[in-house]
């Protein structure tokens, strides 16, 4: 496409909000680079450059607090969630952002609504959090595993849906990523934590069982991209193999976001205009 391409042109395949024609994974490439620029030195350049913008943006975020950010980075093991954070929200001040990890349910998370946990994370005004897992774990996990009947798991998208909606209309920004790689991408990146003594201690043997059950988790995460792209919600399905090309698609992603919001700072004292410090 001519470099001139409006980004929402760009990302319009991998975009879904409904109403949109039915969604399918298969058919987006993991290995596609549709924002790329062909030199993936230049392109690590753009992301250095686009995260110094979303410093400036998210200070902005922070100072008008009209608004709060939520960013949901979801993939398969291995597909980069740790490197986005690096590389897209690395130059960001830990001020205004915040990331939460998310793992199994506690027992007295088990004992409220699957909801209750998430809700006590959600960025106030003016804040950035990047869930790394999310929500979503809720309806991809307990579907493959068999523990969710098919009417349970409707109801869970629904109240998702309803959850989110929720928190736009209080002002909330969601930004939802999934970090889509191949199967053998995924490979390359497991044996390499294998072979390295340094990164080693990231793998975890029961990341094998998961991976025996790629086709389950493929077709849950299409199934949940499916039923919770909204237009107040939408999914990206960030094609991931590159990971340059992750992080420069996800970065390009925000900023347009935050760009969108017209974000201003507030107005400041005109009893201070020429004062001067003793």
């Amino acid at each position: 496409m001519p470099k001139n391409t409006p980004l929402d042109t760009l990302i319009a395949p991998y975009r879904h909000a409904r109403p949109a024609p039915r969604f399918a994974l298969g058919r987006i490439d993991p290995s596609a680079t549709p924002l790329g620029s062909g030199d993936k030195e230049l392109d690590r350049a753009a992301v250095e450059a686009l995260a110094l913008e979303l410093d400036g943006l998210q200070d902005r975020l922070r100072a008008d607090r009209r608004y709060k950010l939520l960013v949901v980075l979801q993939g398969v093991d291995t597909s980069g969630k740790d490197g986005t954070l690096r590389h897209v929200f690395g130059r960001m001040s830990p001020l205004g952002v915040h990331t939460v990890a998310w793992k199994a349910p506690t027992e007295t998370e088990r004992a409220h609504d699957p909801w209750w946990r998430i809700h006590h994370a959600v960025p106030a005004a003016g804040e950035t959090v990047v869930f790394n897992r999310s929500h979503y774990e809720d309806v991809l996990v307990p579907v493959v595993q068999g523990t969710l009947s098919p009417r349970q798991t409707r109801e869970r998208y629904r109240q998702i849906n309803d959850f989110e909606r929720m928190l736009c209309e209080h002002g909330t920004v969601i930004c939802k990523f999934m970090l889509h790689i191949s199967k053998d991408e995924q490979r390359e990146r497991l044996q390499a934590r294998l072979d390295d003594p340094d990164k080693r201690w990231k793998f975890d043997p029961a990341d094998l069982q998961v991976r025996a059950q790629w086709d389950d988790y493929q077709r849950a995460y299409a199934a949940a991209i499916a039923a919770t792209g909204t237009p107040w919600a939408p999914w990206i399905v960030v094609p991931a193999d590159s990971k340059t090309h992750r992080n420069l698609m996800i970065a390009r992603v925000l900023k347009h976001t935050l760009e969108k919001l017209r974000l201003r700072y507030p107005p400041g004292d005109p009893a201070l205009a020429g004062r001067r410090i003793a």
